[in-house]
């Protein structure tokens, strides 16, 4: 029965995001939104995006759940509310108090000779990199930076700081791209192979029967400096096992709560009910947002994640700390030979490889989706990048800010000043947004793997994901619903990383809890192996 602060079923994002990940049209009518007003206001119907990647992973996750159990997909309700916190949860992050900083001072929207640039020097090197290409001194601040740029068209800006290997982008008219967004697909996905089909838990086979060898990966040591721009993986950390958090069903609950009204119908359930991806083993080679945030909903559900980053290149703890829950990480040098023999072994007992590199980035170290599929029947291997998978830009590096930029999304947003200036969205919902639709396509590869074999290829980028923003989401019809509180969704735990204040989790599978079984940790405490 729909309340009256629901959004209708059927929801048209809803129906379209689920149809792009192969699912059953009637099953996307069992969707249902409790509303609240004001939780994510833009000019683009950022709300109707972000309802709709949660409640298909939602979905995706009562749906593998119902096929390991036997029992027929249940209706899914997702709160507003919920999602609206979850998608701004690295600005609700406390760590012992201490609120994060999200951008560095030389990132940002800076005039340039004919209009705007957009940069991103959150990380020491992209920051060097910057100053670098635009012959700064490295100890330049942002009036130095200004200065630099305010006399240089904005495209050659661009296009200087990126052949130095640094991150800048010129900002697009409204309506206007950098980057051809039509055809761009929100979700790319292909069977591949013959694998029998297998429920979770079981070893993969060959349509003969066959286990595949173990220890065969290709090993290719790559030169002892690479990293993500030359195709190395990127640095993480690690997630201790103290400070776990309470059992499902004992979370303590925010007074302030609706009772059940307010909460996903997770939070009811029973701790016997089985996790959807209970079983589950996750090689998460993702790091900042959009990866960590699928992987992240992936141990939410019961997954066993190991994220694994090379130890040369630096990571922001504090982001760590928003996307590390659920999950154990360890650090591991793929150049190096005994760390390569354990990544190998890794590999043979995974049944999810997830990466958010460039295109190709991993294909020296024998790592690109068609030698890990051929080499592992049933494998699914999920793949992240920014600009997608093809034309000039697919080998640029990116973050969710510059896609907003190069799109004409920061132009659509820009602020009521008189003077131009770009906006933003309410949340950084390129990198949530497509996170959470990389875990439901995850998880019904999960599902369909169970059904019909094969491995399963999947690819998402967070242009993609801005081309549906733009052109494929019909602003909704305001239903109403009290207004948004985001302390709701917030909730407090220990971690060796100090007191968390973070944002639960707004995936409402009948078949999941509320939060996290553990904390994030200490970057590259975890031992790399599975559990």
């Amino acid at each position: 029965m729909t309340r009256s602060d629901d959004v209708p079923p059927p929801d048209a994002a809803t129906a379209h995001a689920w149809t792009a990940l192969g699912g059953d049209p009637v099953l996307s009518e069992r969707v249902t939104y409790r509303a609240v007003s004001g939780g994510l206001p833009a000019r683009l119907p950022v709300a109707e995006l972000a309802r709709a990647t949660v409640g298909v992973c939602s979905l995706a996750a009562a749906e593998l759940g119902a096929r390991r159990s036997g029992g027929a997909v249940p209706a899914v309700r997702v709160d507003e509310g919920a999602v609206a916190t979850a998608f701004i949860s690295e600005r609700h992050l406390r760590i012992d108090g201490r609120r994060p900083t999200n951008f560095a001072p030389l990132s940002g929207f800076w005039r340039a000779a004919d209009g705007w640039v957009r940069t991103h020097a959150n990380y020491p090197h992209h920051r060097a990199r910057l100053l670098t290409a635009l012959g700064l001194p490295a100890h330049s601040g942002p009036d130095e930076l200004a200065a630099a740029l305010v006399e240089r068209p904005a495209r050659a800006i661009q296009e200087t700081v990126y052949a130095a290997g640094g991150l800048a982008v010129a900002v697009a008219e409204p309506g206007e791209s950098e980057i051809p967004l039509g055809g761009l697909p929100l979700i790319e996905t292909r069977r591949v192979g013959d694998a029998a089909p297998r429920r979770l838990g079981e070893a993969p086979r060959s349509a003969n029967g066959d286990l595949p060898a173990s220890g065969a990966w290709p090993v290719s040591a790559g030169p002892a400096s690479a990293g993500p721009a030359s195709g190395g993986l990127p640095t993480s950390g690690a997630l201790p096992a103290t400070g776990a958090l309470p059992a499902r069903g004992a979370l303590p609950v925010n007074d302030g709560l609706p009772a059940n009204d307010g909460l996903p119908a997770s939070a009811t359930l029973p701790t016997s009910a089985m996790l959807p991806a209970s079983g589950v083993r996750v090689l998460d080679l993702t790091r900042v947002i959009a990866g960590p945030v699928a992987t992240r909903t992936l141990a939410l559900l019961g997954a066993d994640v190991l994220r694994v980053d090379s130890p040369r290149l630096p990571e922001d703890p504090d982001a760590h700390a928003d996307t590390g829950f659920g999950k154990r990480s360890s650090a591991l040098d793929l150049a190096a030979p005994e760390d390569r023999r354990t990544f190998e072994a890794l590999l043979a007992d995974a049944d999810v490889v997830v990466t958010g590199y460039r295109p190709g980035a991993l294909d020296h170290y024998g790592l690109g989706a068609d030698a890990l599929l051929e080499r592992r029947p049933g494998l699914i291997v999920a793949q992240l990048s920014a600009w997608g998978w093809s034309g000039p830009w697919a080998g640029r590096r990116g973050f969710d800010s510059l896609v907003q930029a190069a799109t004409g999304i920061a132009a659509i947003e820009a602020k009521d000043d008189g003077d131009g200036h770009p906006g933003v969205l309410p949340a950084q919902a390129l990198d949530h947004g497509t996170g959470y639709l990389l875990a439901a396509a995850v998880l019904r590869a999960l599902t369909e793997r169970q059904d019909t074999g094969g491995g399963h290829h999947l690819r998402l980028s967070l242009a993609g994901t801005a081309s549906w923003l733009t052109h494929g989401i019909a602003p909704a019809t305001p239903v109403g619903g009290p207004a948004h509180d985001p302390a709701l969704w917030l909730a407090e735990t220990a971690s060796d990383l100090g007191a968390l204040r973070h944002a639960r989790s707004p995936i409402a599978s009948p078949d999941g809890p509320l939060d996290w079984a553990r904390p994030p940790g200490r970057l590259g405490a975890d031992a790399p192996r599975w559990l």
